[in-house]
């Protein structure tokens, strides 16, 4: 049953099909899914959201049936008005666990030499691209049932992304991407820091940063000054020929 439901998704709403590695950048390519546990920590979060809407519904069902039996002027009609309530409830909630672990399936992320890519999402697919260039801050965070799971998230900022406390929320922050439930941030956030290093070093990097990490910052600085004089020379001995041609 769960396959036709997320075979109709796939043909109704269009979700994007499984990735693959850019031509040209196989060998280097890696691609990340979130781990086991982390659709074992949604389902978890699902049960407890559920039993808060579903137990007070089922709870108001079997008062009215009581009742319906202990009075006689009672009519059990009314009976079928929380269990009607109590049917929508549950069918809604086997809906959304079924989006919720297809949405689990559609989630992952493509680190290459160049940038990295984040898609989730099936009724709003959200995909985002951000290279090396961009990238400011690469940071893990883990909750304690996290913890408890081996799972971690993965966050990484890019200018002027500032609004880590929005993204936690689940407001969308175009500054911001997450490695969702990945049970090797660690090794996630060192390719991350590799990448970048290569990047940096192949020149493809910040002018600045690249110069200090190959010169050093005092060696940056006297190289520049070395110019400025050579310059200085040249113009005023090309002022004093032109002088003397007068």
């Amino acid at each position: 049953m769960y396959n036709t439901f997320r075979e109709s998704c796939e043909r109704l709403l269009r979700i994007p099909p499984d990735p693959h590695p850019p031509p040209g950048d196989e060998a280097s390519t890696r691609i990340y899914r979130a781990a086991q546990n982390y659709y074992k920590y949604l389902v978890m979060i699902w049960a407890l959201t559920s039993a808060a809407t579903i137990l007070p519904a089922l709870f108001a069902e079997i008062a009215f049936v009581v009742i319906g039996f202990t009075e006689t002027n009672f009519s059990l009609f009314l009976a079928l008005i929380p269990a009607f309530v109590l049917l929508i409830m549950i069918v809604v909630s086997v809906v959304h666990l079924a989006v919720i672990r297809l949405k689990y399936e559609k989630r992952w992320y493509i680190i290459t030499d160049r940038s990295l890519r984040v898609r989730e999402g099936v009724i709003g697919v959200r995909e985002m691209t951000i290279t090396f260039a961009n990238i400011q801050n690469v940071s893990i965070s883990q909750g304690p049932v996290q913890r408890l799971l081996g799972i971690a998230d993965l966050q990484v900022d890019t200018a002027g992304g500032g609004g880590s406390s929005q993204q936690q929320h689940g407001a969308p922050n175009p500054h911001t991407a997450w490695f969702r439930g990945i049970d090797n941030a660690t090794e996630v956030r060192e390719l991350i820091q590799q990448r970048l290093r290569q990047f940096k070093d192949a020149g493809l990097g910040d002018h600045e940063d690249s110069l200090s990490h190959h010169m050093g910052e005092g060696q940056s600085e006297s190289a520049i000054t070395s110019a400025l004089r050579e310059v200085h020379s040249e113009a005023k001995a090309l002022n004093v020929a032109l002088a003397a041609q007068r």
